[in-house]
């Protein structure tokens, strides 16, 4: 991003995105940071999980059948998209 860095974002709670600030609370609870702080530390934790997830799923001693019941343990749980066919990805 370099010279194009923004130097403050804004997050929208209206117009049906008000459960934004419950998330952001939690995160800052969980993490026992300023809002701010916990919102980057929650997206790099995301972004390494969603890393690990893929490689766990992926494992050779894992049936294909238990790794669709993780995977659909985690879809319900996360905001991810799980998908177990040929390899397993998640977006």
């Amino acid at each position: 991003m370099g010279r194009d860095r923004p130097k403050s974002m804004r997050i929208r709670f209206d117009e049906g995105n008000e459960y934004r600030l419950d998330a952001i609370q939690g995160a800052a609870d969980l993490y026992d940071r300023n809002r701010s702080d916990a919102v980057a530390l929650a997206c790099d934790d995301m972004a390494r999980l969603a890393g690990v997830l893929e490689d766990f799923l992926s494992r050779d001693d894992l049936t294909r059948g238990q790794q669709r019941e993780l995977a659909d343990a985690l879809d319900r749980a996360l905001s991810l998209e799980i998908d177990v066919r040929q390899k397993v990805e998640i977006r």
